[in-house]
Formats: structure tokens, sequence, C-alpha cells
């Protein structure tokens, strides 16, 4: 037996102890160990009980996503639950950590599943466009009810053990699970002890099958006309655990798994996990431990500071603000305590979890606060300030502190030679206003340490936040620059900004690109394209609407009108005929005629805007991978998940298609469709984006 299983029979007793870190997912290799030990302790006269354990920090996190590619290999995961659950001698799991996807579909096979305190529970394969594959929808509603599986299966989110008892996921909740089972075994081999009934296990007990199918009517009514397949096709199976005899029930859930598998939906789902996990640890940082970090410092509360604030509070740090004088001071907590209640509110924060970050969070104004500091983040609102505060930041701080900045991420590279520590610097970056955002970039520059860039990526991860890592200037404001740009050609062509939203949130955006100038503030774009005006081609095409509509104090839903009117307090949001006229004011300036512009044009040239965009910045060395593109698109600017992101989506469409009608649109206006020559090379070479990512 190798080092991946070890199987020991003892007493009656046989153990087997999966021990492949860090998350002895259930790949190929650990499979076929597994397989092997289990078939030997079934043939084993003098093993009379099995339990299943896991070494390490986690029960099996599930299977590897990379084989989700290809067919899986021998043996399946499916054939090792099925040998389990038809097993004639008792089976016993011992779960802790996080027990998800195929380690969930693992230890549903065994007859008794005990639980650590602190273990959570989970089948989160419709995340990637997914049915479980190895008897999830089969098993899991005949032992907690439709209801309940339904639930979790359409939900995808974990569980707590505790939950997971109450609903009959599990049996017990002990400490010292691994002995619990031991006691368990023995009582089974001296008769003191029997295996409980389906009936007992089942929160099913008391429902007819007239329960079940209501609740999978239900469930149909829920997901309703959605545009993914995977929810249906999971309401489907667990019918089909009712209706059909168990080797056709688990046969049919096979099929869903396999049709879904090679749906562009499920590729692009898992493309987008995968490239989070990419962006989140790079491969150079990899052999590096990150430095923890326990205190922080934030420094004016400018833009972003109020959640940045709540982020590291979460992520387990003390903080301290320091503002001005006390009146700045007050505002500051104030809205850190706003957004804390609001947390509260949505339930997204027990109310004792709030006291006991609260309890971490102080202020002070003066600069002394941050002696003890282990990184300190800048907010400061204007230029005065910010370069009083980086030129006696040396005299603030200890050695080791590290140095953020959230107020001018792009201009990284000054500022972090003007605090004397460049090698300590970076700049932080969310994604735009799209509810949920969970983006934050990681802002470096050739002189920041890697030691830096890890500790950065890291604590962005204990805030919940996706990291991603950028080289001197945020992606995501390039892209959603590109994004603009076409679609107000297209405006000034012929389509309104209501057309293009409409037809990007149809195409699955969270929000069209003048919703989110509404939201952010047409006077903040403002603002950002003065500062770029000093470098724009003059001969560059220039769509004057934003200025028309500020000069009118349209400046967006805090003021009650922008691109779109706002009603209701805000609550209403409605299409404004005199925007339509400004629109029109602009066309006529410089001698346009509207033509007809369909959703497909504006989809297309968005996708191609963004494709191409992307290209740029990874030949201007601010992204590293395609894949990094699309994780900033998917997790801060409300591109469709499902769709994987623009790099993913092009390499879909095909890079040649799309370099054409690049081509195409250039004829119009070359300077700014003009495609990168990565384009050319990949297309030479036969390859697509994908491959840039495992550079």
């Amino acid at each position: 037996m190798t080092s991946r299983v070890r199987k020991v029979v003892q007493d009656g007793i046989a153990t087997i102890t999966l021990d492949a870190p860090p998350l002895n997912v259930l790949g190929p290799d650990l499979r076929a160990d597994l397989d092997a030990a289990v078939a030997a302790v079934l043939a084993d006269p003098g093993a009379r009980v099995l339990i299943l354990t896991a070494a390490g920090r986690s029960w099996p996190a599930g299977g590897d996503i990379h084989e989700y590619d290809h067919p899986e290999a021998d043996p399946t995961l499916r054939d090792i639950c099925a040998r389990l659950a038809d097993a004639a001698k008792p089976v016993v799991a011992v779960l802790h950590g996080t027990v998800l996807g195929g380690g969930l579909e693992l230890a549903l096979s065994a007859a008794v599943r005990l639980a650590e305190p602190g273990t959570t529970l989970g089948l989160p394969e419709v995340s990637l466009g997914l049915v479980p594959g190895a008897g999830g929808t089969q098993r899991l509603p005949r032992l907690v009810g439709a209801r309940a599986a339904l639930g979790l299966l359409l939900g995808g989110l974990p569980v707590t053990a505790e939950r997971a008892r109450e609903i009959g996921l599990v049996d017990a909740v002990t400490g010292g699970a691994g002995a619990a089972a031991v006691a368990l075994a023995r009582a089974f081999l001296t008769g003191t002890a029997e295996l409980p009934t389906a009936a007992e296990r089942s929160a099913e007990r008391r429902v007819d099958a007239e329960g079940w199918l209501a609740a999978v009517t239900a469930a149909r009514e829920g997901i309703g006309a959605g545009r993914l397949p995977a929810p249906g096709r999971i309401i489907d199976c667990v019918e089909a655990a009712l209706l059909l005899p168990g080797d056709e029930g688990a046969d049919f859930e096979r099929t869903a798994f396999e049709d879904l598998r090679a749906t562009p939906e499920s590729a692009a789902l898992r493309h987008i996990f995968l490239a989070e996990r990419r962006a989140a640890r790079p491969a150079d940082l990899d052999r590096l431990e990150a430095q923890m970090l326990y205190r922080a410092g934030i420094v004016g509360s400018g833009g972003a500071a109020p959640l940045l604030a709540t982020g590291l509070l979460t992520a387990g740090l003390s903080v301290t603000l320091v503002e001005a004088d006390q009146t700045a001071l007050s505002t500051a907590l104030a809205r850190v305590a706003r957004l804390h209640e609001r947390a509260v509110e949505r339930g997204r924060l027990s109310p004792e979890a709030r006291e006991a970050e609260w309890a971490r969070i102080g202020g002070a104004t003066e600069g002394a606060a941050l002696a003890t500091a282990d990184i300190v983040i800048e907010a400061l609102p204007d230029e005065a300030a910010r370069a009083e505060f980086l030129g006696g930041f040396d005299g603030l701080a200890k050695r080791g502190t590290l140095l953020a900045t959230a107020s001018l991420p792009a201009e990284v590279a000054r500022l972090a030679e003007a605090s004397g520590r460049p090698a300590a610097v970076v700049g932080l970056a969310g994604g735009g206003p799209v509810p949920g955002a969970r983006l934050l970039e990681v802002v470096v520059t050739d002189e920041t340490a890697p030691e830096t860039q890890a500790a950065l990526l890291a604590l962005v991860r204990r805030m919940g936040r996706v990291p991603v890592r950028a080289t001197d200037a945020p992606i995501g404001p390039r892209l959603f620059a590109a994004l603009r740009t076409a679609m107000d050609h297209l405006v000034e062509e012929g389509a309104s900004p209501y057309a293009v939203d409409r037809a990007l949130r149809g195409w699955g955006f969270a929000l069209g690109p003048y919703e989110m100038l509404d939201l952010t503030g047409l006077d903040a774009a403002d603002e950002r394209r003065r500062r770029q005006a000093i470098r724009r081609d003059p001969a560059r095409r220039y769509v004057a609407v934003d200025d028309r509509l500020l000069a009118a104090s349209r400046f967006g839903r805090r003021v009650g009108r922008g691109y779109y009117r706002y009603e209701d307090g805000g609550a209403r949001r409605v299409e404004d005929p005199s925007v339509l006229a400004i629109v029109s004011e602009e066309r006529a300036a410089k001698g346009l005629v509207a033509r007809s512009v369909g959703t497909a044009e504006i989809e297309a040239r968005a996708l191609a805007a963004l494709a191409n965009e992307g290209v740029l910045l990874i030949e201007d060395g601010i992204a590293r991978h395609p894949s990094d593109i699309d994780v900033v698109m998917v997790a801060g600017w409300g591109f469709p998940r499902w769709r994987g992101g623009p790099m993913q989506e092009a390499d879909r469409i095909g890079l040649l298609t799309l370099r054409n009608a690049l081509r195409d649109y250039a004829r119009e206006e070359e300077r700014f469709w003009r495609h990168g020559a990565v384009w050319d090379e990949l297309i030479k070479n036969g390859m697509g984006f994908a491959d840039l990512n495992r550079v």
C-alpha cells in the first residue's frame, strides 16, 4: 500500500486512512489506492467493520477539477461509492475539515457519518455548471429528504456540521470523532448497536411520494426559465431518485453529469474557478511563506477606505483609522459602523461577530498611532495631503511595515518612490460599482519585493476578496474604458445608451456601462478623464456626450439624474428622453446620421473591445495571463460568470473570427480598434488564450 492510503486491521475493525495532503483531493492516484484498500477490506473475513478517515487538515475536499475536461479515469469515484454503499459490512465515515463535492459523495456511501465540530459539508457542483456524478443526487435526498437535498444541491453552499446533524446528513457531531467511531464499531461487533435503518436516518420518513414530488415541483417553479442548464438537471435527478430503481437513478445522474460537462457554460465556470485560484496564488510566489499581518492603519477615509476597514476586520486584523481631526475621524468611524449594521441587517454578520470586530477598531488624529502597524493603507483625498504623508512615512512606520495606496493605484510607482520604501509598496484597486463585486487588485511595480506581493495576496484572501496581481496600473479601469469607448461609438452612430445597457444585461452582464457610470458618478469619471486628457491622442475619436450631461448637472444617481432619471428616492430608474435629445444633438454637431444598431452588434463589439484590450494589457506587461483579465471582469465588473470572462469567451468563439472582426472595425476607427500582435501569433500557431495561462 502506498503512502496515499493506509490500511490497518485490528480486532475485527479495519481502518482506512486517506493521506494525500493538503486536502486529500480525490484524483486518479488516490482513487486507485482507495479502491484497492476497500476491495482488500471487503474481501478480508477478519475485517468486520470498516472505518474511513482522513489524515491532515481535511477529509477529501472534492475531486480534481482538471479531470472534468476528460472522461474520468478508472477506478471512478462512482464505482468506489457504489462498492461502499453496497458493502455487507458496516462502514463508518469520520469527517473533519471541508467535506465537499466528491468528498461528500464518498461520505454519503457510508452507513454512518460522524463529524468533528467545525466540519463543513456541501455539494458545490452547481457552481461549476454540473450535477454531482458519484451518487450525490440519489443518496442525499433519500437520506435528508427531497426539500433539504434540493436546498443543498441548488444553493451549492456548505452547511455546518451542526446543521448537517439537524437535517440528518450526519449522525453525530462530536469531538474525538475517530475514537467515537472505534467505540461504535466495537458496539457493532458485540451486537450492542445496530445500523440505523434508512427510515431512522431519513428526514423524509414521515413524507410520502406526494411530498417528495411537491418539493421537486416547487424547485422547478423556483428556478423559472433560468439560462443555465445545471439547476434543472439537478431537479430531474432528485426526481429520479424517487421514481427509478437505484442503479437506473445512478445511470440517470451520470448521463446528466456527462451532458453538462460538455456544455460551454460548465467549461466557462470551471475555467473561472481555476483562474481565480491561479490569480490568488501565482506560481512564482508559491514557494514563499506569506508574512502574517496583524495590525493595520488606514490614513484618510476617501474612496474605498470604509470597505477596506471592514475587510481587514473580517480578516482578523486590528485597525486604526487616522484622520486630520476629531470630526473627520468620527465621520470615518460612522461610515464603517454603517457598513457593519448593513451586514447585520442582511444576515452576513451576526451581532456577536459585529461586536467582536468593532472591539478591534480604533481611531487617532496623530500619525504616531501607526508606529506598530504591519500595514498602512493610504486613502487620502488630495495630492497635497498625500505628498505630506508620504514624505514623513519613513519616520512614522517601523521597518518592515507595508504601504498600500488606495487613492491612486495607477500611480503606484511614483508613490512608491516618494515613500522611500519601494520594495514594500503596492496599490489596491477594487472593482466597479457592481453589487457584490469581490475583486481587489494588488498593483505592484518592478521594485515591489516578492515577499510584499505574497503578503498582500494572502491578506486579500483573508479579507474574503478575490485578488489579482497587476503591474504598474490596475487592469479593471482600462477594460471598462475600452468597453465604454466601443459603446460610446455605437451610441454616437445610432444606438441609445438604454439599448446598450439592455443588450449587455440580456447577454449576462450584471449592469450596463451607463448604469455603472450613474452609480460611480459622471463627475468622478470626468475627473479621471481630465487626468488622462493630456495623454490622449488628439486625432482619436472623442465622444462628448458625457461632457454635455455634466454641463446639464446630470452627475448620476446621487443627484437623481445622469444617463437615467431616478425617482422614488432613487429606487426607480427611468429612461430619460432629454438624454436622447442630448445624444441627438451631439450626432448633429458632428454631421452624423443615425443608423440601425442591433443587439447582436452591441454584444459583438463589446466582447471584441474587451478581448482586444486584454491582449494590449498583456503586451504592456500590466496583466500576466489572459485568465487574470477574466477574473477582473467577472469578480469586479459584472461580466457573466457562466461565460468565463472575455478571453475565455474569445477562445470559445474562435480567435480568427474575432481578429477578423477587429480588422473590420479598424476600417472605421483604426486608432481604437487596432489589434494587438498576440492575436496573429496565437492564430499562426493554432493556439488560444488558454495556452498563455500555462506559461
